[in-house]
């Protein structure tokens, strides 16, 4: 199964594939070539619990083509619990501020055409 595949499928299951450096530990989101931190080439697959608080995010009403069916909706950033990592993704129904907060906690709760889903917990 591709690496591709793999996040597809753990963000179905409520979590987050990362890679993690197996010499100083720090936590990659994407396949890397080296650590970003100390260089080396050692990687180890992590799974995180796709839980977390939104940072920040962008209402979206007039959605690009092939998107016009999910408006009005969030596009969302989110801090990863016991991470120091921020995912985005997708979240519907959102139309105001209101509906949002920033600090609302949320989860990966799926993968679909649009990318990961997020909803609020």
């Amino acid at each position: 199964m591709s690496v591709e595949e793999q996040v597809k499928e753990n963000a179905k299951q409520g979590k987050l594939l990362t890679h993690k450096c197996t010499n100083c530990g720090y936590l990659h989101l994407s396949t890397a070539y080296y650590c970003l931190k100390c260089g080396s080439k050692g990687f180890e697959d992590v799974f995180l619990e796709g839980t977390g608080t939104i940072a920040t995010y962008t209402i979206i009403t007039v959605a690009p083509a092939g998107f016009e069916k999910y408006t009005p909706y969030a596009f969302v950033v989110m801090l990863l619990d016991n991470a120091n990592l921020r995912i985005s993704g997708f979240m519907a129904g959102i139309s105001t501020p209101e509906d949002l907060p920033v600090g609302a906690r949320a989860k990966i709760t799926g993968f679909d055409e649009r990318g990961i889903i997020i909803e609020r917990q």
